[in-house]
């Protein structure tokens, strides 16, 4: 079925690069981020508005995401994935979320959150089995963490399995599960009878599992969001990823996804400002357009600038990802960074439109709601700040 907004208009979006980044990029990364936005323009905005209203994902478009290489771009040719680098991948990651933060949930989560422990903490014998399908999104996966009592401590999670002698037996309950509605598969992570954190694989239909869809949300709305519930569980032993284990093995996960999300942000800001450009100069106020005005020129000044910023930051982490270099504080920087910023770009250009700016016919209050989830998710705000603030004093302030 094919759903069509009464109320959005064309997407006329032009992506700003006010310090020229674009002659920092290859060829190859120009050619990633233009087919993403292509595909955005045609396949994403036209139908959002609709399935934000309706608090749907569009599931029509899981195929579309696969073949812009929105799932899993860096993982290797030899498993289904496009063989992108960390470039590409955050190219992809902003041209999505320009499009729709919660669409670029669902990608994110596939790509950093279930194929890459997958690929870097599996067995080939899992890589075979799980990263074609998820690649090409035939498979759909998320990621268990977050417990109803362990959000920013996920190291206090409680769900547990037990060692049954030809299977494990799983326990336990996670929430705010990007994805957990309809996915295929689960990566979670649970604590073995000594208390070791390792991942496993728990596939729909096993019995005693359930994914119980979370309503009544005012942000994501066009992203499934649900519970995993494991009620004794029997899951293979082949299940278990076997090449990690302990917290550091979830949190190498969020790395990738952080850093996604910094790329992500920037796309949503982006969409925030050129909206608010385009409406200042058409928009008629005491005989001239309101962009002539010094306080709306004053927002935009602003906008552009922290863009510009976060460009650059963000480019430059991205260098840092393809050398191996980047550290996960220099990540978490870049997640709070730009989150923060297209937040505050958000509001600016929310009032720039007056009431024009709550309504559906502009994506501006829509970016706005997705953001307030985005900045929480994957380490809030203040974490990422607690964070950087040990890497810089070496003191740990978490307690």
């Amino acid at each position: 079925m094919t759903f069509k907004s009464k109320t959005m208009r064309p997407d006329l979006f032009q992506s700003p690069d006010y310090y020229l980044l674009d002659e920092l990029l290859s060829d190859e990364h120009k050619m990633v981020r233009d087919a993403a936005r292509a595909w955005v323009k045609k396949e994403v905005s036209p139908i959002i508005e609709d399935f934000a209203q309706r608090a749907e994902f569009p599931k029509q478009i899981v195929k579309g995401l696969g073949e812009i290489g929105g799932f899993g771009p860096y993982i290797p040719v030899e498993y289904g994935g496009a063989g992108l680098d960390q470039i590409s991948y955050g190219l992809i990651m902003q041209e999505i979320e320009r499009g729709d933060s919660g669409v670029r949930s669902t990608s994110s989560v596939q790509s950093s959150l279930v194929m890459y422990p997958i690929w870097k903490y599996g067995n080939e014998e899992q890589r075979m089995k799980y990263l074609p399908k998820l690649a090409t999104g035939e498979m759909i996966g998320c990621f268990g963490l977050t417990e109803p009592d362990y959000g920013s401590n996920p190291g206090g999670m409680v769900t547990n399995f037990k060692d049954m002698g030809d299977h494990y037996l799983l326990n336990g309950a996670k929430m705010w599960i990007s994805n957990a509605p309809f996915a295929d598969i689960a990566v979670v992570w649970a604590k073995n009878e000594e208390g070791r954190i390792h991942g496993l694989i728990v596939e729909r239909g096993m019995e005693g599992f359930s994914t119980p869809e979370t309503h009544n949300k005012w942000s994501l709305r066009a992203s499934a969001t649900g519970e995993l519930i494991f009620d004794n569980v029997k899951v293979p032993k082949e299940n278990l990823l076997p090449n990690k284990s302990g917290l550091g093995a979830p949190l190498g996960c969020l790395d990738s996804a952080r850093y996604g999300i910094a790329w992500g942000a920037i796309g949503a800001a982006m969409d925030c400002y050129d909206t608010a450009l385009r409406y200042s100069k058409e928009r008629i106020q005491f005989d001239k357009p309101i962009g002539a005005t010094q306080l709306q020129q004053k927002k935009l000044a602003e906008m552009i600038t922290e863009i510009t910023k976060a460009q650059l930051l963000t480019w430059r982490l991205g260098v840092l990802r393809n050398e191996g270099k980047a550290t996960s504080a220099q990540i978490s920087m870049a997640k709070r960074n730009n989150v923060d910023m297209a937040l505050t770009i958000a509001r600016d250009a929310r009032q720039m439109l007056g009431g024009m700016g709550i309504t559906g016919e502009y994506s501006i209050m829509r970016h706005m709601m997705n953001l307030e989830s985005v900045v929480t998710y994957e380490g809030t705000h203040d974490i990422h700040l607690l964070i950087t603030g040990m890497d810089v004093t070496g003191f740990p302030a978490f307690k």
